[in-house]
C-alpha cells in the first residue's frame, strides 16, 4: 500500500496525467512509497473515492483542473467524510489561482500553487516525517528545468500501446494574452535537448508513435525546434505523428523545409488564430501579424504532411457578431482542415476581468466559467454561437461530411451557411448535443432540401460520397434507398486509432476499430 497516492480525473480514458508523472518522478527517495491512479470525470465519484481509500494513502495528491474541478470538490469531500486519517493535497493549474474563493482548497488539507513538480516532493517529506506547522497553501516558485527528472519512463506498456503520450521541450510563453494563463507566466524555459532526446529515442523504441507537445509556443525558438524535427524526421517510422502548438505567424523558411520534408498527415499543428479583429486583439494584449498568419496558413495548406487545427474563441471583449463572423468566413478562406470554435472561458488568475465593467463580460459562475454575455454579444447571441460552434464541430472538423462541408465552406459566408444549419438542427432536433451519426446524417439531408431547396437524390448521392468516405459499411437505409452505393470495401486500418479522423480529412479511408 503506497504512503503518497498521486491521482487525477483526466477528462477522457485515452489521455495519460502529464503532471502526475512529472511530480512522481521528482519524489525523490520517497518515491518508492507512492503510487498513481488514473481516472476519468465520467466515473461515479463514489466508486473513484473507494478506490483510492482502499489503497490506504497517508497523503492523497489530487491534480485539479478546469475540466474536473467539479467532480473533485466532491471527491474531496467524499474522502474527508469517509476517512479524515489521508491528508488531501490538490495542485494544478485551477487551484493555483483564486485560492481563498474555491471551495475545494478550503475542503483539502493543503493546496499547493504553481508548479509543483519539487514542491510538492517538500511537502510530502514534511508530512510523512509529522513536521509541525506546514501551511495550508504551498506556494511552488518555478522549478528550473534542468534540476527536474524527467518523467518518461512512467509511461507503462498500456499507456505506450493504447494511450496519448505528452512529451514537453519547453514551459512558459513570452505572450500576454489577457485569456491565458500564460500572461502569468515567467520567460519561457526550455529542457536541454541533450536530457530530451535521448528520451524520445526510448520511447520510440517501445512503440510509440503519437507524441503530443505541450509546449504553448513550439515555434518560439528556431534552434529547438528545428533540431526536433530533425530528430523525427532521421526516424521515420510507419504510423508517425507529431502534435505542435504553434504561432500562426511565425513560420521561417528553415521550418518550412523541415515541415515540407514529413511523410503525408504526419504533422498536426494547433494553431491559435483566436480573432481576426486587430481592434478586439489590441484590447486583450495580442499580438498577431495578420498578413504573415494568412500567407503561412495557406502554404500549409498546400502541404501533404500536415493537419492544421485552427481555434477561434467567440465573446472576447469587444467582439460584435459581424466581427466574428467576418473573422470566422476569412479564416475558412485559408482552408485549415479544422476550425475549433470555443466560447471564451474565464480562466481562474488571467488578467481578462479588468475587461468586465468596460465590456459588459458576464460570467458563468460554474465551470468551465463560460461568458454568457456582453456588452457586444447578449445571452441570445451567445447561446446561438454556441449551438453553432457544436453543429460546426460535428460537421465540419471530425471527418465525417467533407464534401458537404467544401460546399457549405465555398459559400459567400460559410458563417452563414453553418449558422443556418446549426438553427436547423436545434429545431428539428430539439438539441446539438447527443446527436448519433446516422441522426446527424438525416439531418444534414433536411437542411439541404428543406431549407436549401436541393433535389432529395442529389443531395443523398454527395451524403453518401461523405458516408463512404468515411471507411464506414453501415449507411442508413434511407440514404442507401436514395443513393445506392456499389459494395462497400472496409479500408485498411490505421496504425493509430486517432489518427482516422485527421485521415478523413485527407481523404484516407478510415475503418473503426
Amino acid at each position: 500500500m503506497p504512503d503518497i497516492l498521486l491521482a487525477t480525473l483526466n477528462a477522457r480514458w485515452h489521455h495519460c496525467a502529464f503532471g502526475l508523472r512529472y511530480l512522481f518522478a521528482n519524489l525523490g527517495e520517497v518515491a518508492a512509497r507512492a503510487g498513481l491512479m488514473e481516472f476519468v470525470v465520467r466515473e461515479p465519484v463514489a466508486r473513484i473515492a473507494a478506490r483510492i481509500l482502499a489503497a490506504r494513502p497517508r497523503i492523497v495528491g489530487l491534480g485539479v483542473y478546469i475540466w474536473n474541478v467539479r467532480q473533485t470538490t466532491e471527491l474531496v469531500a467524499l474522502l474527508k467524510r469517509a476517512d479524515p486519517a489521508p491528508t488531501v493535497v490538490v495542485g494544478g493549474p485551477e487551484v493555483s489561482h483564486e485560492v481563498e474563493e474555491q471551495a475545494i482548497c478550503r475542503l483539502a488539507d493543503h493546496v499547493v500553487t504553481g508548479e509543483a513538480d519539487l514542491a510538492f516532493r517538500d511537502l510530502c517529506g514534511r508530512l510523512l516525517a509529522g513536521a509541525p506547522g506546514v501551511p495550508h497553501v504551498v506556494h511552488a516558485p518555478p522549478p528550473d528545468l534542468g534540476a527536474l527528472a524527467l518523467p518518461y519512463h512512467l509511461y507503462d506498456a498500456d499507456d505506450v500501446a493504447r494511450r496519448m503520450v505528452y512529451v514537453e521541450a519547453s514551459r512558459g510563453c513570452p505572450f500576454t494574452c489577457a485569456f491565458c494563463l500564460s500572461a502569468l507566466d515567467v520567460p519561457v524555459r526550455r529542457v536541454d535537448l541533450a536530457r530530451l532526446l535521448p528520451e524520445l529515442e526510448r520511447l520510440l523504441a517501445r512503440g510509440v508513435r503519437h507524441f503530443k507537445f505541450v509546449d504553448r509556443t513550439f515555434n518560439l525558438d528556431l534552434a529547438t525546434s528545428t533540431a526536433i524535427l530533425d530528430f523525427f524526421l532521421a526516424r521515420i517510422t510507419q504510423g508517425l505523428i507529431l502534435h505542435f502548438e504553434m504561432i500562426p505567424d511565425r513560420l521561417p523558411e528553415a521550418l518550412r523545409r523541415r515541415i515540407a520534408a514529413f511523410p503525408p498527415g504526419t504533422l498536426h499543428l494547433e494553431v491559435g488564430v483566436q480573432s481576426l479583429d486587430p481592434a478586439v486583439n489590441r484590447r486583450i494584449a495580442r499580438r498577431q501579424d495578420e498578413e504573415r498568419l494568412a500567407e503561412n496558413l495557406r502554404w500549409l495548406h498546400g502541404q501533404d504532411s500536415v493537419h492544421v487545427h485552427a481555434d477561434l474563441i467567440p465573446g472576447l471583449p469587444g467582439e460584435t457578431w459581424e466581427g466574428f463572423a467576418r473573422g470566422f468566413d476569412r479564416l475558412c478562406a485559408l482552408r485549415p482542415h479544422e476550425i475549433q470554435v470555443g466560447i471564451l472561458k474565464r480562466l481562474r488568475g488571467t488578467p481578462l476581468t479588468r475587461h468586465d465593467a468596460a465590456c459588459g463580460m458576464v460570467w458563468d459562475p460554474e465551470p468551465p466559467y463560460e461568458v454568457r454575455a456582453t456588452a457586444a454579444l447578449d445571452s441570445v447571441a451567445l447561446a446561438r454561437l454556441r449551438r453553432f460552434a457544436r453543429v460546426h464541430d460535428l460537421v465540419a472538423n471530425r471527418g465525417n461530411f467533407v464534401h458537404t462541408t467544401e460546399r457549405l465552406r465555398g459559400e459567400p459566408s460559410p458563417f452563414a451557411a453553418f449558422l443556418a444549419l446549426a438553427e436547423y438542427v436545434h429545431r428539428a432536433a430539439g438539441r446539438s448535443h447527443g446527436l448519433a451519426l446516422h441522426e446527424l446524417y438525416r439531418l444534414v439531408h433536411g437542411w439541404l432540401v428543406e431549407e436549401r431547396g436541393a433535389d432529395p437524390v442529389a443531395a443523398a448521392r454527395l451524403l453518401a460520397l461523405d458516408y463512404r468516405r468515411t471507411g464506414r459499411c453501415d449507411p442508413p437505409r434511407w440514404l442507401s434507398a436514395l443513393a445506392p452505393a456499389e459494395r462497400c470495401e472496409r479500408g485498411r486500418l490505421l496504425a493509430a486509432a486517432h489518427a482516422r479522423r485527421q485521415a478523413r480529412h485527407r481523404g484516407v479511408a478510415a475503418t473503426p476499430p
